[in-house]
């Protein structure tokens, strides 16, 4: 595994937060709720932060001082400039697998991820899993840690 950013949030209790591509409307408003409540609590969530759920749960979780893990279905080649004030204050971990070379996610990469961040995880959060999709093929092998929002 490569990483980038403070390595010691390993070793904290993970939440891992999953959204599929497609979801409902109030799959969104309840991920939303989630995301400040987990900022508020000081919460350490790792996602890839790929899905436009996932985005905004990130967006909305930088806002606090909680740690936070990304998990990247690519190389550590090109890191968001928005991320590097949270990188120099310790309360980022940036994850990959795959080499620096590695510039572009597929669906293969996007699953290793996945499951990547949920063998990591103490405990997995789903806001949305479409019927028939990778996300919930995925997570049927752990359903002892996950909890469906």
């Amino acid at each position: 595994m490569h990483s980038i950013g403070n390595e010691a949030l390993l070793e904290l209790r993970k939440v891992a937060f999953l959204c599929s591509r497609k979801f409902p409307q109030e799959a969104a408003e309840k991920a939303y709720r989630w995301a400040d409540a987990q900022r508020l609590a000081g919460t350490c969530v790792i996602s890839g932060y790929h899905s436009p759920i996932e985005k905004e749960v990130l967006c909305r979780l930088l806002q606090g001082n909680q740690p936070i893990i990304i998990a990247l279905a690519q190389g550590l080649g090109r890191l968001d400039p928005a991320w590097e004030r949270h990188l120099a204050a310790g309360r980022l971990l940036v994850i990959s697998r795959y080499a620096k070379s590695v510039s572009h996610p597929c669906e293969s990469k996007c699953y290793q991820r996945n499951k990547m961040m949920i063998d990591l995880a103490d405990s997995i959060v789903i806001a949305h899993a479409s019927a028939g999709g990778s996300l919930e093929r995925l997570c049927s092998g752990y359903d002892a840690k996950v909890v469906l929002l």
